[in-house]
């Protein structure tokens, strides 16, 4: 059993009969009373995100996720297939175990998977940066420059993303993969 002093972000808690990560957390000692814990948590499960607070004096259960390489292969629209790189042995994982992350997925890219004590898959982490082709884009027409918002592309993966006016289809651009933006052209 954790304590709220062990909450970290990243971390996976049992809370109501289902899993949740802590998305981020404030600890809180106010003038008055006790201290408490402010946190956002995501089902695991469902994405869905809530707010909770946990006293100081609650016992948390924490649930230990294991974290193994493995080698993104291929979609065939319903699984998709990973291998892991020791073993040669393929997974396949459901689509909606993996949902808006396909976007970012590239053939034989490294990801860590997480598995829970059981070995069901609760989710993968990708790398930070990804980088795609710009696929569709509006042209650049000259005299945009000044403006700070940028225009809309689409990338090889289907990606909807906002780029500064001077990329053109075909250009290769960085993409954060924890907040799907642009970083810059490659």
């Amino acid at each position: 059993m954790a304590t709220t002093s062990d909450i970290r972000n990243g971390m996976i808690l049992n809370y109501k009969n289902d899993l949740y990560e802590i998305v981020e957390f404030l600890h809180v000692k106010p003038g008055k009373g006790a201290a408490f814990v402010r946190t956002k948590l995501k089902n695991i499960k469902t994405g869905k995100v809530i707010d909770n607070t946990f006293r100081t004096s609650e016992k948390l259960e924490e649930v230990r996720v294991e974290k193994h390489k493995k080698e993104y292969l291929y979609s065939d629209g319903t699984f998709f297939v990973f291998m892991d790189a020791v073993t040669y042995e393929q997974i396949n994982v459901p689509a909606e175990v993996i949902g808006d992350l396909e976007y970012f997925l590239i053939e034989n890219m490294e990801v860590a998977m997480k598995l829970d004590p059981d070995g069901q898959i609760l989710g993968i982490e990708l790398p930070t940066v990804v980088i795609q082709e710009v696929a569709e884009c509006e042209p650049n027409v000259k005299g945009n420059s000044a403006s700070v918002s940028g225009k809309k592309a689409t990338t090889d993966r289907g990606l909807s993303i906002t780029v500064p006016f001077f990329i053109e289809v075909g250009d290769q651009v960085k993409i954060d993969t924890r907040n799907g933006e642009y970083i810059e052209r490659v």
